[in-house]
């Protein structure tokens, strides 16, 4: 990974962590609200259910030891340690993130099995074969080179584990539907410079990566209606008296990732942004 784009995410999530922390809680991704995002629900608990409901489309049924790449401020690392007794290690590149996430594991009396460390996901610190879970919650989207992000993942794996990556997409590239159009493209680049992304592909693409890695019993999903009510959850969440305040006081980056909030939510009402799913084994 580049050092600029390393040193941007890193500053962009050590600034607007605890600001999520205090809106959102721990869990620093969309939410599930039914096969057809017409589930009316506590934005909470849609969080939760968009684990769950990742986990049950996979068939991860248990896990013994897991990395969480791209672990925000640990709370799937947390979820996922408790929910199968397992050990967990989660790996970001804030600083900031990888503290409060080592908080909350030791608040949940976990100290002694899950952690956290700052390590680039394309070149992780572990040897081969360490992991019988690798999970990788809205990360892959921030990675400069998505093939290579894959094979650190495959590496990790141990033989017979589960790779399950949810991340954001564009639009499929079909005959029909023609390439990225110039306006798209526009769209794109937008997000990309507000939220530190180098840039996203389609899910075929992943799904062709994968296959050339050589996963096994690879499936793919998309997603996007279950999860695009989110962003709109979220601009009213911006608005609330107190993320206004901290909004203000958190810094550019996060402030105008909020002010541009609405990108992500035209980006899914048009069909150019896209939430995808992929899962194989080893």
């Amino acid at each position: 990974m580049t050092a600029t784009l390393q040193s941007q995410i890193q500053q962009f999530y050590d600034a607007s962590s605890g600001l999520w922390e205090q809106v959102w809680g721990e869990h620093m991704h969309h939410g599930y609200y039914g096969p057809t995002g017409k589930e009316k629900k506590e934005r909470r608990q849609a969080q939760i259910d968009l684990i769950e409901e990742l986990l049950t489309w996979a068939g991860v049924t248990g896990a013994e030891h897991l990395v969480d790449v791209g672990c925000g401020i640990g709370g799937s690392s947390v979820y996922l340690a408790q929910k199968y007794g397992a050990s967990a290690t989660g790996i970001t590149l804030s600083p900031v993130q990888a503290k409060r996430a080592t908080e909350r594991a030791q608040a949940a009396g976990l100290g002694e099995t899950v952690c956290f460390q700052v390590a680039d996901a394309l070149s992780m610190p572990f040897a081969d074969n360490s992991f019988d879970f690798v999970w990788s919650m809205e990360s892959g989207e921030h990675m400069p080179d998505k093939e290579k992000f894959l094979q650190e993942c495959y590496r990790v794996l141990k033989p017979g584990g589960t790779f399950l990556m949810a991340t954001w997409c564009h639009r499929p590239i079909t005959p029909a539907t023609g390439p990225l159009t110039v306006d798209e493209q526009r769209h794109l680049a937008e997000i990309y410079r507000v939220y530190c992304v180098p840039y996203v592909i389609s899910l075929s693409e992943y799904d062709a990566i994968a296959s050339k890695l050589s996963f096994q019993n690879i499936r793919t999903a998309d997603w996007s209606d279950a999860v695009a009510p989110f962003w709109d959850v979220v601009v009213d969440s911006a608005l609330q008296p107190s993320a206004i305040f901290g909004l203000l006081t958190s810094g550019w980056t996060t402030l105008q990732a909020a002010l541009f909030l609405n990108l992500m939510s035209s980006g899914y009402h048009r069909g150019l942004v896209r939430f995808g799913l992929l899962c194989g084994t080893k």
